[in-house]
């Protein structure tokens, strides 16, 4: 892994900004959107934010937590499920996205109706189909926990809990999710090879597919409509935009991880990547609508073994067993 960090150096860090080691820039990857204005989240800061990811605390019943619905070993997307249970057994409308390479992003959910990372955590929390708490409650519970008041104390140099706080020990954990060891990571770095189905595979993704998913984010974080329906139940983007041509509207998902955090869509339609690939091998392009980067794509029976076996090697099994991101030992 050494060879392939590069510690924030790219943002012109002094040393006594730098970034935890954990906090990394891939030498294959560009410059992270996320400001960090030279205000890199410390070891300790990353700890808290996790603790409170795989707390429960902050849902209404404590029973659910962040992690609940972005499970590790799926790189932080849910378990096989199309729409996640929150508190009550309450069911969500989308479904749940792997977290990783967060930095990158510009915007975040389905619809891009979150421009800043470190709002993200309002949504779950106060959902009444997720976590269903309300922050004066979340903010509360957290002040009357000894332990959490102590590791404010130390992170924040007051044990104050502000909503602000809590936001960026969310953040600064998230932003730790570094996806980048993966085969592919490993080929592109001079540190392996392909073998020559998954070179193939590698060959037709990029003729056919990363005009959107452009590597080596395999997302260029676009809005686009895949074909999915001609008429929109979810309007997608067009639900924060306002504007017609924005409905049916979705971000371009990242491909890394792809074979763990089925199923697949924003409303998790599509439980294998074969009916995926199905799906794109038998667009009807009659559809004004659809994205235009879709015209031109042709899909064989053949060239799904190899897409298939290419997209296996963006598989990172180094992040989704690495125990710095797993849940605290108690």
């Amino acid at each position: 892994m050494a060879s392939a960090l590069a510690a924030l150096a790219l943002l012109s860090c002094t040393p006594e900004d730098k970034a935890p080691e954990r906090i990394w820039v891939p030498e294959h990857f560009p410059t992270p959107h996320f400001n960090f204005a030279g205000q890199f989240p410390s070891e300790e800061e990353i700890s808290l934010g996790r603790k409170l990811f795989y707390d429960p605390i902050l849902s209404l019943d404590s029973s659910i937590s962040c992690a609940n619905c972005h499970s590790q070993p799926h790189a932080f997307a849910d378990h096989n499920m199309p729409f996640s249970f929150g508190v009550g057994g309450a069911q969500g409308s989308r479904n749940a996205p792997g977290l990783f390479n967060l930095a990158w992003h510009e915007s975040f959910m389905h619809d891009g109706g979150i421009n800043h990372l470190e709002l993200v955590p309002m949504a779950p929390i106060t959902d009444e189909r997720e976590m269903n708490l309300p922050l004066v409650e979340a903010l509360k519970r957290v002040a009357q926990n000894s332990d959490y008041s102590a590791a404010f104390d130390e992170v924040y140099g007051g044990d104050t809990i502000t909503t602000e706080r809590l936001f960026k020990a969310l953040t600064a954990f998230q932003l730790s999710l570094v996806s980048a060891t993966a085969k592919y990571d490993k080929v592109m770095l001079g540190e392996s090879d392909f073998s020559p189905l998954e070179e193939q595979g590698y060959d037709l993704f990029m003729e056919s597919c990363a005009s959107c998913h452009a590597p080596p984010l395999f997302s260029d974080f676009s809005y686009a409509n895949n074909g999915l329906d001609s008429v929109f139940t979810d309007p997608g983007r067009g639900g924060i935009t306002l504007q017609p041509q924005d409905s049916g509207l979705f971000k371009v998902p990242s491909l890394r991880n792809a074979m763990l955090t089925y199923p697949f869509m924003h409303d998790g339609r599509f439980t294998s990547m074969d009916q995926v690939l199905d799906h794109y091998a038998t667009l009807h392009l009659s559809d004004a609508a659809m994205d235009s980067r879709l015209e031109n794509l042709v899909i064989n029976e053949q060239d799904k073994d190899a897409l298939k076996t290419f997209l296996e090697t963006l598989t990172d099994y180094e992040f989704i067993s690495d125990l710095r991101h797993s849940e605290p030992a108690e």
